[in-house]
């Protein structure tokens, strides 16, 4: 980072952009049975965040969006590197709603980037989940998360 009196001559002096697209091509996520459907113009690629928190909207909702003190009803698949669920609302029939501020910081940044009736998919870096000590025994030390999440409510 440049101090505030120094300049970087490459940069203007716009707004910083939040985000950058990563390049790589990615496959879409394989839907669990039950999910809605995936926009037909949805990007190939992941975004970035600053935080590491990748993402892409994998279907438009409204332009109400959720702050991390909202409470939300959502529909959710996780898994991990390589393919093993782990967790998953769709496979128990029954979505779930909680808190954005009582859960993992991967989901309460990404969860605010999706409109009502969207769904997102994510990938959290372990840094930005459950880090250095996992969740015994589902998630190991050190685990970057995937999810596909439909947020069907704001509350």
């Amino acid at each position: 980072m440049f101090a505030a009196d120094d300049k970087d001559p490459k940069k203007d002096d716009s707004k910083k952009e939040e985000a950058k697209k990563v390049e790589k091509e990615v496959e879409l996520p394989k839907l669990p049975k039950g999910a809605g459907k995936v926009d037909k113009d949805a990007p190939k690629t992941l975004t970035e965040t600053k935080s590491g928190l990748k993402y892409r909207i994998l279907r438009k909702g409204n332009d109400k969006k959720p702050k991390a003190t909202n409470k939300v009803e959502v529909h959710y698949h996780g898994w991990l590197d390589g393919g093993k669920v782990f967790d998953s609302s769709y496979e128990r029939n029954e979505s779930i709603a909680f808190g954005l501020n009582q859960v993992i910081p991967g989901w309460t940044e990404g969860m605010q980037l999706v409109g009502e009736g969207g769904m997102i998919e994510l990938e959290i870096p372990s840094k930005l989940g459950y880090g250095d000590r996992g969740s015994p025994p589902v998630i190991p030390p050190k685990a970057n998360l995937h999810f596909l999440v439909e947020l069907i409510e704001i509350k």
